[in-house]
């Protein structure tokens, strides 16, 4: 055995390392906050925010601000009592320096201190620390004002006194680790923004303020952006379906106590087709549901069901009506605050608490109840779209067995245009969705067979924003892409579900135009993915392709360009000493201006071209983005388009 082997096969006690302090942290970030990529850069912020917040829910904090600085540093400043400063029996060191650089450390584990919170495990601001080549801590509390600053998680100085103070509160300020978060470390205004929107609607009565330092405006000022709620979950659901159209004039609104958990939630009915629940525990949005969604949707049933039939609403129908049916066309937010949470995974993504179920199926039950019977003319209203819902349930049903049923009848089940590639391992295979044939017949000559398969698409899909759902699978792209992909809707668990036991691509590429028919095509093929595949988003398979706009060229020299910054920058570095006017510049409107070769250097070779992973960031502002862009109000889109106009492409 060579010697190198002999050292790779020495197994020890000495081989077994112990991580002290922060290193694990800094050794595994992603264990802690998810990932190093803009997720987890955000992340960082909401762990600080969300210990204002557990202040607020405390009872001693109304007002939280954060800012962006120049450099991407952040601070976080609240009015709650300010993290304790005192030196600690136990451990004799001050209890500051314990909860910003011990993991498991802080006042959570005390439930006297804090009944509820979203920061079960004492990991949040240490991590920050860890995560961040500087921090510094301000506390201030008992008129006095104290302060510790970290590189990497480590002290620099003991907590010392550096003043007095007639406030209390706490500010923390930080700057991102590059050498942790290698991808960017630049903050995004809108996520952030959207994160507060939403804890503000979430904790009504609580002042959130963004600020970006950033970039100063004409006058000197910065964006500026103030979030407070009076009404909560009813403002909430407002907002999400400010593009919809209502038909029942106002949410219906619960706010309670049951079995000791407070338990707060809106809904609306409104015209479109598709049920859009978003839930919360103690402020953390559970994107699988859990025992909190299940209670609310057999009270919502069991209470709509019983009055329905107690009316005779339901005695001429001929279609069984079933729970999806009493929620579709329905948004509705639901929070609760649980002492003890029990999470499914790491990631809190779904509530696990039994106990949940029954209060919130009692709140909704004995609030909704009150409700139809106050509002007969509303409660008609509920039913008649119920009935809709159920009709258009049989339909769909119908719909999709009729897609199934081509696709066994003719034989592989697969697209005639679809140009599949020769591997069949799902994690290894890629499918383009491209625009148009001609594109289409580009790619198929540009690909690599082995993995990469070929889906055109002609024309513009169906917007199933506007769409029953049993519309969709008329739609012959729509049914190539079911066929294509090898789903289909519908489990045994849940008809709603997408089962994807047959995904045939685990790397979905839409590739479009880089003009504004493109941009289009791409927003509808991302509208039909979140609204009926979201399954598909939510692991990470759906991606859209990044095409080039210039190809700045110079005799037999020449760049590709992706930005107007990128093709002025070529210029200058081709031109050299020569002419500008021998400097070409071609504008690449549509992916058939590109032949073979020039496709796959720039868009469809893993090895140069950029794709952009499509994720569900925040889901409830995800849902008010789409219905947006997408629905009939043409005034919210105008606005946004208007306020994002610096973005837009035009064309010329």
């Amino acid at each position: 055995m060579s010697e190198e082997n002999q050292d790779k096969s020495n197994y020890s006690a000495d081989n077994i390392q112990v991580l002290e302090g922060l290193e694990a942290v800094r050794k595994r970030p992603s264990m802690y906050i998810g990932d190093t990529g803009v997720k987890g850069l955000h992340h960082l912020v909401y762990e600080v925010v969300d210990n204002s917040i557990d202040e607020a829910l405390a009872g001693y904090c109304d007002t939280i601000n954060v800012t962006i600085h120049k450099g991407n540093s952040i601070t976080v400043v609240d009015n709650g009592r300010g993290i304790p400063t005192g030196i600690t029996t136990k451990e004799k060191v001050s209890a500051l320096q314990i909860v910003m650089t011990v993991l498991h450390a802080g006042g959570k584990f005390d439930k006297d201190t804090y009944k509820v919170s979203g920061g079960l495990h004492g990991v949040g601001v240490s991590c920050v620390n860890a995560l961040s080549t500087h921090m510094k801590t301000v506390v201030e509390r008992e008129g006095k004002m104290f302060t510790q600053e970290y590189a990497q998680g480590k002290p620099l100085f003991e907590v010392k006194e550096i003043g007095t103070s007639t406030r209390t509160g706490t500010t923390q300020t930080f700057q991102p680790d590059p050498e942790i978060f290698t991808l960017t470390t630049e903050y995004k205004y809108d996520t952030l923004a959207a994160r507060l929107r939403e804890l503000a609607y979430l904790n009504k009565g609580i002042r959130l303020t963004l600020t970006d330092e950033r970039e100063p405006n004409e006058d000197g000022s910065f964006n500026t952006e103030e979030f407070y709620s009076i009404g909560g979950l009813s403002e909430f659901v407002k907002y999400l379906d400010g593009t919809r159209t209502s038909i029942i004039p106002e949410p219906i609104y619960v706010d309670g106590i049951k079995n000791g958990i407070p338990v707060e939630l809106a809904l609306q009915y409104n015209d479109t087709y598709t049920e859009n629940v978003h839930s919360y525990v103690n402020n953390i949005n559970t994107i699988e549901g859990g025992t909190h969604v299940a209670g609310f949707r057999r009270g919502l049933t069991r209470t709509l069901k019983a009055y329905a039939d107690k009316e005779g609403l339901l005695k001429n129908m001929k279609i069984e009506i079933t729970g999806d049916d009493f929620r579709e066309g329905m948004t509705a937010v639901i929070s609760v605050k649980v002492q003890e949470p029990q999470f499914e995974g790491q990631t809190k993504s779904k509530l696990g608490n039994n106990e949940v179920m029954g209060a919130v199926d009692m709140a909704v039950g004995e609030i909704l109840g009150n409700y139809l019977e106050e509002h007969p003319k509303e409660a008609r209203m509920i039913v008649n779209k119920v009935i809709l819902a159920a009709t258009a349930r049989a339909a769909a049903r119908k719909a999709r067995e009729m897609v199934q049923r081509k696709s066994v009848m003719g034989g592989s089940g697969l697209p005639g245009k679809l140009s599949d590639c020769a591997n069949s391992d799902p994690a290894l295979c890629e499918l383009y969705l491209v625009e148009g044939d001609s594109a289409g017949g580009t790619a198929k000559q540009g690909r690599n067979r082995e993995f990469q398969a070929i889906l055109p698409l002609r024309g513009k899909i169906l917007n199933v924003e506007k769409a029953m759902e049993h519309k969709i699978y008329e739609n012959e792209e729509i049914k190539n892409m079911f066929t294509g992909l090898g789903v289909s809707r519908g489990t045994p668990e849940d008809d709603k579900a997408l089962n994807m036991a047959k995904l045939r691509y685990h790397k979905i590429v839409i590739m479009t135009d880089a003009d504004v028919d493109g941009s289009h095509i791409t927003t509808l093929i991302l509208t039909f993915f979140f609204r009926y595949m979201k399954e598909l988003i939510e692991n990470g398979y759906v991606y859209v392709a990044s095409p080039p706009l210039y190809q700045v060229k110079k005799g037999k020299e020449f760049e590709y360009c992706w930005t107007e910054e990128q093709r002025d920058a070529a210029v200058q570095r081709l031109k050299g000493a020569g002419k500008e006017d021998s400097v070409h510049i071609q504008r690449y409107k549509g992916l058939g201006e590109m032949n073979a070769e020039q496709l796959w250097d720039t868009t469809m070779n893993p090895a140069t071209r950029t794709l952009k992973r499509a994720s569900i960031e925040n889901a409830a502002e995800c849902d008010h983005t789409f219905s947006m862009l997408m629905g009939d109000e043409v005034a919210p889109r105008r606005e946004f388009i208007e306020k994002n106009a610096k973005y837009a492409r035009i064309d010329t």
